[in-house]
């Protein structure tokens, strides 16, 4: 019995893996080094004096249609993403930068439903942090599927 079980979680297992492997090969949409000034921060100063603030969204969708097409209208415009990253950033102060990144991944799946996935990476270059650094910062990726969680 336990064997039958163990062997429907390997295969459980690497379908969940080929799934994922298959979204991070599938088609997406890449916007890298949006800088902005947000106030974004646990420490006052953060929120007082603002710092730059450096994201990279890639969006996971079918872009065959577009390909074909030509069209605008088969795709989603980087620019309808750029401003959800835009008005996030530097819009209404956030704690953590890990509340930036959802924001801008819930944001951008639930206004865009053609895109299955969204990666969001979200840097802060210049932190008070002794040593040298390029910077700090949190990455996550969220699937549609996350959005009823």
């Amino acid at each position: 019995m336990w064997m039958l079980h163990r062997v429907h979680f390997v295969r459980s297992t690497t379908l969940a893996n080929m799934e994922s492997e298959a979204l991070i090969w599938g088609d997406k949409l890449i916007l890298k080094g949006l800088s902005f000034h947000g106030f974004h921060g646990a420490l006052p100063e953060e929120r007082k004096l603002g710092q730059k603030f450096v994201v990279d969204v890639d969006a996971w969708m079918d872009l065959k249609a577009a390909g074909k097409s030509d069209h605008l209208s088969d795709t989603i415009s980087y620019t309808d993403i750029y401003d959800i990253a835009k008005e996030i950033l530097e819009g209404s102060p956030q704690n953590l930068l890990e509340s930036v990144a959802q924001k801008i991944a819930v944001t951008t799946l639930t206004n865009h439903k053609q895109i299955s996935a969204v990666r969001v990476k979200v840097e802060k270059p210049h932190v008070a942090v002794q040593g040298p650094l390029d910077y700090l910062g949190v990455e996550i990726l969220r699937r549609r599927s996350d959005l009823s969680e």
